[in-house]
């Protein structure tokens, strides 16, 4: 990892900003100690949290809440569901 002070990365930003593109993080430092770093775009996209099904689903609602207004879901056929005898079998076996 390259190292360099605010202050040389004032008067050579361009070149931090090649080495970062090269794929090498500069890491910046003020009185010795590390307070920034600048990577590639891509390594940036990449450390990026990825959002989850459940980010998406959400934000797919809020978009279309005037479409799913009183939407209950895709009902399911009454043979889909276990009858009670199944059930009570289940029940028996797995206590």
């Amino acid at each position: 990892m390259c190292r360099a002070t605010i202050y040389e990365a004032r008067n050579n930003f361009s070149s931090l900003v090649k080495i970062a593109e090269g794929g090498e993080p500069v890491e910046l430092t003020r009185h010795d100690k590390p307070v920034a770093v600048i990577i590639s775009y891509k390594e940036y996209e990449e450390r990026k949290p990825k959002k989850s099904f459940i980010d998406w689903l959400e934000k797919f609602r809020e978009e279309n809440a005037e479409i799913l207004e009183g939407f209950d879901g895709i009902p399911i056929p009454k043979d889909e569901y276990l009858d009670e005898d199944y059930a009570k079998r289940i029940r028996e076996i797995w206590g």
